[in-house]
């Protein structure tokens, strides 16, 4: 799974083909999007205008909540390779979790895609340590968690609980919250000769996690790939983890988190 990624929520239209279109031409190998963000279609398009081969592109996409019981799950991922037009899903994950329908079912439903060659790996998103607690009794092979994660907001009790159970962690929003006017990533910005958002995304990959910076600007979405292209010292990223710890700022109506 490659370790920067372009992110593709809430972008749309022309806006989202251009987009996807030139991140696969200067270099990305992996294009998060998710059923909710209606982009599919154009993320397909821009695959195409891209020019690049199939077989070296990382797709993650995501199942609604209304969609979690067995038959949602299947056509899901029947209509998502239709809409993106691909032969298989490398990532499919449950957007966020619910309780009207048991995990177990919406993860044996995803399995049975796996099975049918439809997707190639598992995952879930937005899942708390007890969210995956209760996942992972299913059975089912679980291989990456989309989580919020950024400077102020580490996660890193939950970090070290899916390094235990061998999940990967994909870090979404790391470059919300202010997190690139605190003065300590301006300073190492400085001593890097880097953008603020590059440190944060260095940190994010140096840390063993999955990025995924959403841009539709194509001179941010080249630098934010170039944030993997540098190594930073060891002692300041140190400094980034020992950061004052606020709290995370997607919280819907929806969300769980308390479980």
């Amino acid at each position: 799974m490659p370790a920067i990624g372009l992110g593709t929520w809430q972008l749309t239209g022309e806006e989202c083909v251009a987009g996807v279109a030139h991140a696969l031409a200067v270099g990305y190998t992996h294009i998060d999007t998710a059923d909710i963000y209606g982009n599919h279609r154009e993320v397909a398009q821009g695959i195409k205008n891209s020019g690049v081969a199939r077989d070296k592109i990382f797709i993650t996409t995501k199942v609604w909540n209304n969609k979690h019981n067995r038959d949602g799950v299947i056509e899901s991922g029947e209509r998502f390779l239709k809409e993106l037009e691909i032969d298989y899903i490398d990532l499919l994950l449950i957007h966020w979790p619910m309780r009207d329908v048991a995990v177990e079912e919406t993860l044996r439903a995803m399995d049975e895609l796996k099975q049918q060659g439809v997707v190639r790996a598992i995952g879930v998103s937005n899942f708390t340590e007890h969210h995956l607690e209760d996942a992972l009794k299913s059975g089912v092979e679980i291989v990456n968690n989309q989580v919020e994660i950024r400077p102020q907001w580490s996660q890193k009790v939950l970090r070290d609980y899916c390094a235990s159970k061998n999940i990967s962690v994909t870090a979404y929003s790391s470059l919300r919250g202010g997190g690139t006017s605190v003065p300590l990533i301006l300073e190492l910005a400085q001593k890097y000769n880097k953008t603020p958002a590059q440190i944060i995304i260095n940190w994010v990959t140096a840390r063993g996690m999955i990025a995924i910076p959403k841009s539709s600007h194509f001179a941010r979405i080249e630098e934010n790939l170039a944030a993997g292209e540098f190594v930073m010292e060891e002692a300041d990223l140190a400094r980034i983890d020992a950061l004052p710890q606020t709290t995370r700022t997607n919280v819907p109506s929806f969300g769980d988190f308390d479980y």
